[in-house]
C-alpha cells in the first residue's frame, strides 16, 4: 500500500508542472469574439514559406490580430519572431503581411528576438513595456503561450486559431512537443530565465499606442 501511495505521489509531482501550465493557460483563453479590450495583440512567430511569406499557421495568427485591431479590441500589434539569419526574418514578414491586409504600419511593432515563447513574453513585458495583451497562437500552443505571458507579468488573454494542417504527421508531432515544452515553460517561469537577448528598453509599443490616442 505504501508503495502504491508513494508511486501516486511521484506521478502527481511529475504531472504537476504540466497541469499548472495547461490549467493556467486554459483559464485565460477566450474565443476571438469574446476578447475583452486590451492594449496590444502579441503574435508569435510560426515559420515562413520558402518565398519568405508567413506560413499557413502564422497567417491565421496574423488574421486574428487584424480582426482584433479592426474591431478596436487592441490598439497595437507586437509581432515577435526569429530573425537569427539573413534568410529568415519572421517579424518583417509578419509586418508586411499585416500592412498588405490593411493594418497601418505605425500600429505594428517588431520584436526581432522572439526565439521562443518564453522569450517573446518576457521581452514583450521587460523590453516593450507591455502589461496587457492578447496572445494569439494555435489551439494546442495557446495555453502554454498564455501561461508564459501571464508568468512574465502580463495581464493576458489567449486566443486560439485553427491548427488544422495539410501535414497531419507534423501536426501530431507539434502537439506531442507541447508536453516537454510545458515542462520547460514551467521551469523558465520558476527560475525567471532571461531571454537569449534582453537588451535596452524600446519605445515602439508606447509610440504606437500614443499614435492611437492611448
Amino acid at each position: 500500500m505504501r508503495l502504491l501511495v508513494g508511486a501516486l505521489v511521484v506521478v502527481l509531482l511529475l504531472a504537476l508542472p504540466l497541469l499548472v501550465v495547461q490549467g493556467v493557460g486554459r483559464a485565460h483563453e477566450r474565443a476571438l469574439a469574446d476578447v475583452p479590450d486590451h492594449t496590444v495583440a502579441l503574435v508569435l512567430g510560426a515559420g515562413l514559406h520558402p518565398d519568405g511569406t508567413p506560413s499557413t499557421y502564422l497567417a491565421r495568427r496574423l488574421d486574428a490580430a487584424k480582426t482584433l485591431y479592426d474591431q478596436g479590441t487592441v490598439k497595437a500589434i507586437l509581432v515577435s519572431g526569429d530573425n537569427s539569419t539573413v534568410t529568415h526574418d519572421e517579424p518583417t514578414a509578419m509586418r508586411d503581411y499585416l500592412v498588405e491586409h490593411g493594418v497601418p504600419s505605425d500600429a505594428i511593432v517588431l520584436d526581432y528576438a522572439g526565439f521562443d515563447t518564453h522569450d517573446s513574453c518576457v521581452r514583450a513585458h521587460k523590453i516593450f513595456g507591455v502589461d496587457d495583451a492578447v496572445v494569439i497562437s494555435q489551439t494546442y500552443h495557446v495555453p502554454r503561450a498564455a501561461f508564459s505571458c501571464t508568468a512574465a507579468g502580463i495581464n493576458t488573454t489567449g486566443v486560439a486559431v485553427s491548427a488544422s494542417s495539410v501535414t497531419p504527421t507534423q501536426a501530431v508531432l507539434w502537439r506531442v512537443r507541447e508536453i516537454p515544452a510545458s515542462y520547460k515553460a514551467a521551469w523558465d517561469a520558476l527560475v525567471g530565465r532571461d531571454p537569449v537577448h534582453l537588451g535596452k528598453q524600446e519605445t515602439g509599443v508606447r509610440d504606437a499606442l500614443a499614435g492611437a490616442g492611448e
